[in-house]
């Protein structure tokens, strides 16, 4: 068979060329054309494949039967035309949910020591509870900070889990606080948005924080964007920062990429070139699952394991004794494996010296190595015991001794 894959996803070569002959090209330049032969799409986020290319590649006969993206996001493939030829499709869903709470959890810890102020005794609300942002929500508590969540889909569900359990007396089901939107809005100092992009219906997130609500923030507040660029209307939010700036935003996704708008870029605290998933175990995790689903399409034996497409990390072990309150310390840990810092300063050179477009995707298509917080061991002293919640919370494989 004939794969063609994104030129940018890794371990390509140990996990499909077993299967076929395998054909890599750039994400943005696969378009019908490209499929004119091909058993087997392997692609990310950046490759819109909508109903025109596929209905163009079929009409071109391409044998396409399989469609894999190696993300957790889905909105750039259209199923239904897929569905309507017959072409299985597979994404990776919870593939870089890590990694994206890394970078969160590095994020609101450099805005907070920016700002003079501390994470803990915040209070975080967390708007959308799936893969990414059910995780976060937990390390969160687990450091010991209070989190609201909200999930419209998730709280309809579980109150008619709970009416059913009530019903039958036969199950239980652990109830879990949600709350509106605009109620995390008034009550939290921390806004985090985790949601799909939904256009339509009655939970659509298409500028979910529309005009209304971007004025509506309370001055001070910390709003971190790293699920949809499209659920920020973008202009009401560059149009709050121009005339008061009294908020502090942390963007990783915007509209319209990768031409994104440089103003609004210019304005927020932290920019970054959605990359918030870009950690090697997330971008190896997401081949790997596609992988699994593709042979198990093709009927055939898994060709390779997660273990063995996985290097050992370079830096594995840091020993901490007594001085550091929590925070220093936190920052510190996170700070050894990944300091956003350096993807903001990347994305503004970037797009210094190259258009808005190609300075976005150059930072993407030369993102340097960076690995998860789990694969570094975090070793404390007797002196230094109390600050194990704070760090195996975050992610980190907290070791004491004595």
């Amino acid at each position: 068979m004939k794969l063609l894959v994104d030129a940018n996803i890794p371990a390509s070569e140990p996990c499909f060329a077993p299967l076929g002959s395998v054909r890599c090209q750039p994400g943005r330049e696969i378009d019908a054309e490209a499929l004119a032969d091909v058993d087997a799409l392997i692609i990310r986020s950046i490759t819109r494949l909508d109903a025109e290319t596929i209905e163009a590649a079929k009409r071109q006969g391409s044998p396409l039967s399989f469609v894999g993206t190696c993300t957790i996001g889905t909105d750039h493939v259209d199923m239904n035309a897929l569905e309507a030829h017959g072409i299985r499709f597979a994404s990776a869903p919870g593939c870089n949910a890590e990694p994206v709470v890394d970078y969160v959890l590095s994020a609101l810890l450099l805005a907070m020591e920016r700002r003079g102020e501390r994470l803990f005794g915040k209070r975080v609300g967390v708007v959308g509870v799936g893969n990414v942002g059910g995780r976060l929500a937990a390390r969160l508590e687990a450091m010991g900070i209070e989190v609201w969540r909200c999930d419209p889909p998730r709280a309809e569900q579980q109150s008619d889990q709970a009416f059913e359990a009530r019903a039958v007396e036969t199950r239980t089901f652990e109830n879990q606080a949600f709350h509106d939107l605009d109620s995390l809005m008034a009550e939290c100092d921390v806004l985090c948005l985790h949601t799909p992009l939904v256009r339509d219906g009655i939970h659509a997130t298409h500028h979910l924080l529309d005009a209304r609500r971007v004025g509506a923030l309370r001055p001070g507040t910390v709003l971190l964007n790293a699920g949809r660029g499209d659920c920020i209307d973008g202009k009401a939010l560059k149009c709050r920062l121009v005339k008061q700036g009294d908020l502090t935003v942390l963007l990783d996704v915007w509209e319209n990429e990768p031409a994104i708008d440089t103003e609004l870029a210019g304005l927020v605290d932290l920019a970054t070139p959605h990359i918030a998933g870009h950690s090697l175990e997330g971008k190896l995790r997401g081949t790997w699952q596609i992988h699994q689903q593709l042979v198990a399409h093709l009927g055939q034996a898994e060709q390779v394991s997660m273990a063995e497409l996985t290097p050992p990390a370079a830096l594995r072990r840091i020993e901490l004794d007594a001085g550091l309150e929590p925070e220093e310390a936190l920052r510190l840990c996170m700070r050894a494996i990944y300091d956003p810092r350096r993807d903001h300063d990347h994305l503004a050179s970037a797009m210094r010296h190259l258009t808005p477009a190609r300075g976005f995707d150059t930072c993407r298509a030369s993102y340097p190595l960076r690995r998860e917080f789990a694969t570094l061991e975090v070793a404390l002293s007797s002196m230094a015991v109390e600050l194990s919640p704070w760090l195996a919370g975050a992610g980190f494989r907290v070791t004491t001794s004595g």
